[in-house]
């Protein structure tokens, strides 16, 4: 199939390789071009824009940072809305409210084109592996035509309802996660006078009912900072967790709640971005925490 994908950050460069590597035929477009280069040497197309992007292609999978990016690459100049795309399919992965994907789609239908959502919950390694999880939110008809795409991308795709379920569904399996790397840097902080080695430690923690999955697969990145090691390649930053926190809480005040947790997950997460660590990996917060509290 000929997929161009809009977006080649971490995530998007991850699921272009996945693509490629089953076979379809990639064209590529990202805001800074640089992004593009790996893809390309790879043999991905290079679009000259994102109207381009979706006239030569079948179907167009866009993940970018927040609302205003997916409003400039769809609307904006030369955006994937303003060439002759009737008939076409895209698949919206980004993490955002649910309001702006609604929005979006109904554009989207206006151009006579078919709009799925599909926000994703895992990081690069998944996304290279094809062991994502989709959560899905579209028409019964467009989530039928995006399936064979997003079942090369994702390990379990769940289809939550209309465009905004999906949306709302990643948001809502987000916040248990952040809350708990602060949860487990205050538990390492009250492990700071035992002297037990880093990677002990974690595996302990890991084979308790208190752990989450995703110490089980993060684990060996929290245990090399608190050794003070390499943690290897940053999988999703400190930063995107603040904008997802963010976004959220947003949604909470818009449905009339709150999420106490949360906000005080956010403050965290945002101290520890100030400190410098905001491009760090997510992993590094527990440690960040830790330590924090001088002897």
């Amino acid at each position: 199939m000929k997929v161009g994908i809009a977006g080649t950050g971490r995530m998007g460069a991850a699921i272009a390789a996945r693509l490629m590597s089953l076979g379809h035929a990639l064209t590529v477009w990202n805001r800074t071009p640089g992004k593009t280069e790996l893809l390309v040497a790879a043999g991905a197309g290079l679009a000259g824009s994102p109207a381009e992007l979706a006239q030569d292609a079948e179907a167009v999978i866009t993940i970018l940072t927040d609302g205003q990016a997916i409003e400039a690459l769809y609307s904006g100049p030369k955006g994937l809305l303003s060439g002759q795309i009737a008939g076409k399919l895209f698949i919206e992965m980004s993490t955002v409210r649910p309001e702006v994907q609604m929005a979006l789609e109904q554009k989207v239908k206006q151009a006579g084109a078919a709009l799925v959502e599909s926000p994703v919950g895992g990081t690069t390694g998944p996304a290279r592996e094809g062991k994502l999880f989709g959560f899905v939110g579209g028409a019964d008809a467009d989530v039928a035509r995006a399936r064979p795409l997003l079942e090369q991308m994702c390990r379990r795709v769940e289809h939550c309802g209309p465009v905004g379920a999906g949306s709302r569904m990643k948001l809502a399996i987000n916040l248990p996660l952040f809350v708990y790397w602060q949860a487990l840097g205050e538990a390492l902080l009250l492990c700071r006078s035992l002297d037990i080695d880093p990677e002990r430690l974690i595996s302990i923690f890991a084979d308790t009912s208190g752990a989450s999955n995703v110490i089980k697969m993060r684990g060996a990145s929290v245990a090399a900072h608190l050794a003070g090691k390499d943690p290897g390649p940053v999988s999703f930053a400190v930063d995107l967790v603040c904008k997802d926190l963010r976004t959220m809480i947003a949604e909470a005040r818009a449905l009339g709640g709150a999420l106490p947790a949360a906000e005080t997950a956010l403050k965290c997460f945002e101290e520890a971005a100030r400190a410098g660590l905001g491009q760090k990996d997510q992993s590094v917060l527990p440690t960040h925490w830790a330590k924090s509290v001088k002897n």
